[in-house]
């Protein structure tokens, strides 16, 4: 019995709790925005009962995974990559069969049905992503700078970035790409092939704009300086979304007060304007703070890694959550164009917050392996 204690001991003493603690927090308080939506009829469109209660289950079955990881050496998970990247590639190329859906609004063509349920597997490429560019950075080490490793290591990123762009995520593909650019940064990538980059920027956006983009995709644009130009139309989601952010004034409407502004995606995309219409610009702060905890406490973590995976394992994860957060609320601020990211740990979608805390499950690991002698089961005596 003593040795049983002595172990569980061992765990606790080195499980991430402000971490975990955090990410609890988030997640219990997006079940009970998606209850009071339900219970309100929040919502543009009829919803269900099932949106908070497939919301639970995810949670729950993501915190379980969440601690188990941590209680794993990551490089053994890792090591698993074979199995795991292959799967979340060939889940996304099947979207493009009779088994993907079209999402009617965007045409896109994101997710999966299975008959028993829907599944969004650019969520599940996100983390696979992560943990197989982490790895490979952390093979190639010192030797980022050289011109073969530069080529392959943009291969392996342009993966991801290509296929969610044929299924029609934009908004996805710009996440990839900024995950893998933060990555290749913080591996120390030179300036020698950053400056090329930035210059080339101007450019590919003109060519973007002027032959690729459909017309719909620069509205998204113009109604950023002009909301009248489509007021009903594109305009229309972020001029609602500024009113209904504002609604709540300081303190919020509460939950249950039933006058609420109906919104489009409310449950997933904009959920930060629920927010703001139930607890006020003091509900929004705590939200931001929590995020910024987050991704801040996980960036701590790469800092004391005890190797390179385990740094830029942490590093992707932050990336994934800085990145969605940011261009999440740029989309409710109406700073930042429509495209469809949801907020981390609050928007609704089961597929994402599994997503989420498998990787929240990979940075405890590696915080708690940061010590080079430790194990989870490790006997002190």
């Amino acid at each position: 019995m003593g040795k049983i204690l002595g172990y569980i001991y061992q765990y606790f003493r080195k499980l991430d709790k402000a971490l975990f603690a955090a990410v609890i927090i988030l997640s219990v308080f997006s079940v009970v925005l998606l209850y009071s939506i339900v219970a309100n009829d929040a919502a543009t469109i009829e919803v269900s009962s099932s949106l908070y209660r497939n919301q639970t289950v995810a949670i729950c079955a993501g915190a379980v995974i969440a601690l188990i990881i941590s209680a794993a050496d990551y490089h053994h998970l890792i090591k698993l990559w074979v199995l795991y990247a292959p799967l979340s590639i060939i889940l996304v190329l099947l979207t493009f069969t009779s088994f993907g859906i079209e999402v009617e609004s965007t045409g896109d063509r994101a997710w999966l049905d299975f008959g028993f349920g829907t599944i969004q597997p650019s969520e599940v490429l996100k983390t696979a992503f992560v943990t197989t560019f982490a790895l490979h950075l952390s093979k190639v080490g010192d030797r980022i700078n050289e011109f073969k490793h530069v080529i392959l290591l943009c291969l392996h990123g342009a993966v991801p970035v290509v296929l969610i762009f044929l299924q029609g995520d934009d908004g996805t593909a710009c996440v990839f790409l900024l995950i893998f650019a933060i990555m290749m940064y913080s591996a120390g990538i030179s300036l020698k092939y950053i400056i090329p980059c930035l210059i080339a920027v101007p450019v590919g956006v003109y060519f973007l704009w002027n032959y690729f983009m459909q017309s719909y995709q620069k509205m998204r644009f113009l109604v950023l300086f002009d909301e009248d130009l489509d007021p009903l139309g594109v305009g229309y989601q972020q001029r609602m979304s500024k009113i209904a952010l504002g609604s709540g004034q300081v303190f919020g409407k509460g939950l249950f007060d039933g006058s609420y502004i109906a919104l489009p995606e409310v449950s997933n995309d904009f959920i930060f304007t629920y927010v703001g219409q139930v607890c006020g610009f003091i509900g929004c702060l705590v939200v931001v703070v929590l995020l910024t905890f987050v991704a801040m406490k996980i960036l701590a973590d790469s800092r004391i890694a005890k190797d390179l995976l385990g740094k830029y394992l942490c590093v992707g994860m932050f990336s994934i959550i800085a990145v969605h957060s940011v261009l999440n609320l740029g989309m409710v601020f109406g700073v930042m164009p429509v495209i469809g990211v949801p907020l981390p740990f609050l928007s609704q979608g089961g597929t994402s917050v599994l997503s989420l805390y498998i990787g929240i499950g990979l940075v405890m690991s590696t915080y708690s392996h940061s010590e080079k002698k430790y194990r989870v089961f490790y006997d002190a005596s």
